[in-house]
């Protein structure tokens, strides 16, 4: 964490002597190297705080890097799911994670624990050192602070939501004698205190409302804090009715603003602006994990089917990660999202991206198929895959609020009407709001989270909240416990709802253990 803040300002410094022109012999012996920048000595003026939380920003990204022969991280979160297959089965640790037989050695699982403690150990850097910054306008001071604890937040909910009890780290770690360098497991309540804390104050931080540049914006922050009490209100905190007011309320906060303003924040009005590089970050984006690939491509190709040629390389993908036929075709036949090319699927494609149509074989996912690199009919792509990941969509503000309010008093016109938004966009017909009782709503909604935010990696936490797994075949919902991914005919054991620790950070670390019940100790 510290050797990348320092070779970007070294950079940065480097660049700037030549702008500056040469300066003279003795100036240059009396500089200080910019080798021996440290945290220490960085954290000194108003740009040293913007380039701290980029870095935090940049560290998001590693749900994009790479976990061996065609896999990404993300795919983790999609495999486990039962929604998703592989054409290639080429590598074992994803195979693993189908498969339901992950351990604390799958290179995804390790990838994601490193990954979210890189954005903590960031976070934690600004928030220590920015405050002490002289000279930096309180309010963006402020905004900085905000933005980074929003950013600190996500990592947290991540973590506590995939193994439970975790180490709560808030302060940087500087070497091996600080007192949190080998820390205990903190208790979930524990861990979502500060989650609540962090967000809090990125919404007290006088961030806008949307942000077209990426950033966190305040309907970001308000949309994840209804997630987080969500979440808490279900399994395994189970706070129940409290937990859902909050969540209902918090996310009518920006239906509210968006119902004032909807051209800053709404449902996108076709399915291909979901996945285009003209609208990132806007509209219905709330908060993506930004790409460009003069940095870093978008890192989604992993859904291309296997040696289809989709796009200028010819035949191309990898096929380890494809919808499966039962989820597909679960769908209801008339809805607008299983529409080739015009939904979240695609089953035709124009050879090598802008040639003639052919058929894919198959459904395949096209929720993050980029027709501007890619190319399209008639249209040359660019090569450059500029798409950011979605986190936060819109839509799926909609669909807190119908659940949560809900549970708390039963389908009203307003949970009807946020729902019927999703579905009147598909072109489906819904029932009428007198023909739903409390539960035939909750489980439509809990449908339409299935059928929505598929393949944005948030199914996953669902099963887990919810304890129970959407059913392709009754379409109604089994018990998490004993459920049958159809992909691979494999049961959802108890275990499954937390993952394992990694056994090298356990060895590191025997503070750590025990490991997550059912999986094998160190």
């Amino acid at each position: 964490m510290r050797y990348t803040v320092v070779k970007n300002i070294t950079r940065a410094l480097l660049c700037g002597t030549v702008l500056l022109g040469p300066v003279g012999c003795s100036d240059f012996l009396d500089e200080k190297a910019p080798s021996n920048l440290t945290a220490d000595n960085f954290f000194t003026i108003p740009d040293h705080a913007e380039a701290g939380l980029a870095a935090t920003y940049a560290n998001l990204r590693f749900i994009g890097d790479g976990a061996g022969i065609f896999s990404n991280n993300w795919q983790m979160l999609e495999a486990m799911t039962g929604t998703s297959t592989t054409e290639t089965a080429q590598n074992s640790d994803l195979n693993n994670l189908y498969s339901l037989s992950h351990d604390g050695n799958t290179i995804h699982v390790v990838n994601y624990w490193n990954g979210l403690y890189r954005v903590v150990a960031q976070a934690n850097l600004v928030l220590d050192r920015v405050p002490g910054i002289p000279l930096m306008d309180a309010a963006q001071k402020t905004k900085v602070l905000g933005e980074t604890r929003f950013l600190r937040a996500w990592a947290y909910f991540m973590l506590v939501r995939l193994w439970g009890d975790v180490p709560l780290i808030t302060k940087p770690q500087t070497d091996a004698f600080a007192p949190d360098f080998q820390p205990t497991r903190a208790t979930q309540e524990d861990v979502y205190k500060l989650i609540i804390e962090d967000l809090q104050a990125a919404e007290s931080a006088g961030l806008a409302w949307t942000d077209v540049s990426g950033r966190v914006n305040l309907a970001a922050v308000k949309t994840q804090l209804a997630k987080v009490y969500l979440t808490m209100a279900g399994f395994p905190l189970s706070k129940g009715a409290s937990h859902y007011k909050l969540a209902a309320d918090k996310a009518l906060e920006v239906i509210t603003y968006a119902n004032s303003k909807p051209t800053e924040i709404n449902l996108f009005t076709t399915y291909e602006d979901v996945h285009k590089e003209s609208t990132k970050n806007r509209v219905e984006h709330l908060f993506m994990i930004q790409y460009n690939s003069v940095v870093a491509s978008n890192p989604m190709d992993n859904f291309y089917g296997n040696f289809k040629p989709i796009n200028y390389n010819g035949p191309t993908g990898t096929g380890s990660s494809v919808p499966t036929a039962s989820f597909y075709n679960s769908y209801d036949k008339t809805d607008l999202r299983v529409k080739d090319q015009d939904g979240y699927f695609y089953t035709t494609y124009f050879t090598n991206g802008n040639g003639e149509r052919f058929s894919l074989g198959a459904p395949y996912v096209f929720k993050h198929f980029n027709r501007t690199a890619n190319g399209t009919q008639g249209v040359v792509g660019t090569r450059l895959n500029n798409l950011n990941v979605p986190q936060i969509r819109y839509a799926e503000t909609l669909l807190i609020y119908a659940e949560a309010q809900n549970e708390v008093g039963g389908p009203t016109q307003a949970t009807y009407d946020a729902m019927k938004r999703i579905r009147d966009r598909a072109q489906l017909t819904t029932p009428a709001l007198g023909t739903y009782t409390q539960a035939t709503f909750r489980e439509a909604v809990w449908r339409e989270r299935w059928y929505e935010l598929c393949y944005e990696q948030l199914t996953w936490f669902d099963m887990i909240r919810l304890r129970k797994v959407f059913n392709e075949t009754t379409k109604g919902f089994d018990n998490f416990v004993g459920h049958v991914n159809l992909s691979t005919n494999k049961a959802l054991e108890q275990k499954h709802l937390l993952l394992p620790l990694g056994v090298q950070e356990m060895l590191n670390n025997p503070n750590l253990r025990p490991q997550n019940p059912g999986y094998p100790g160190v």
